[in-house]
């Protein structure tokens, strides 16, 4: 598979505007044995900084999250439940914090058939084999990362959904209903 990385200006949008870019992208992991395999990302959700309430960055800068003031294209990993690394993308201009939560991703072949969805970002964290001390902090567009995003080798369709954001009943209203998490419905992969 020849692979067309995404260069590192794509990441400087805004957080919702690069959720929605993201969907139908493909994720490429190279693990420590060699083996690689493919993903297309198939949901998103978008953190917009400080002011946003469900955001980590909503009490400001802190040794966990200075990750999100770097420059967009910078990996943002945080642990939830004391067991699933969760997979973030930086977005935007360098010190205004704002990032992508990879949500779901589906497996494919090198030949473009579709193997296998991991919804929810545990399981994507799981099969992507995710920790802090592997990514935290690198850059998505480096294929040295053994992670990164590039343009898809096949054709990808799919209706997009946008919906409100997951598990943030804590940043209180008007954040709850912002529809900031987008998902590719009836994915279709063809040559």
């Amino acid at each position: 598979m020849t692979e067309k990385i995404i260069v590192k200006d794509f990441y400087t949008q805004d957080a919702v505007s690069l959720a929605k870019s993201l969907l139908g992208k493909q994720i490429t992991r190279k693990y420590n044995n060699g083996t690689k395999r493919y993903f297309i990302i198939t949901e998103t959700e978008a953190y917009l900084g400080e002011e946003d309430k469900a955001c980590h960055c909503s009490k400001g800068k802190t040794e966990r999250t200075k990750v999100m003031y770097e420059e967009g294209g910078t990996i943002y990993i945080y642990l939830i439940y004391g067991m699933y690394w969760m997979l973030n993308i930086v977005s935007g201009e360098k010190d205004k914090p704002e990032a992508v939560l990879i949500r779901g991703i589906a497996e494919i072949s090198t030949d473009g058939k579709l193997l296998k969805h991991y919804d929810g970002p545990g399981k994507a964290g799981k099969v992507l084999e995710i920790t802090k001390e592997l990514f935290n902090a690198k850059k998505i567009y480096k294929e040295s990362t053994g992670l990164y995003i590039s343009s898809p080798q096949h054709k990808v369709s799919f209706n997009m959904k946008q919906l409100p954001r997951v598990g943030i009943n804590y940043a209180g209203e008007p954040w709850i209903s912002k529809p900031w998490r987008f998902v590719a419905k009836e994915l279709i992969i063809s040559k």
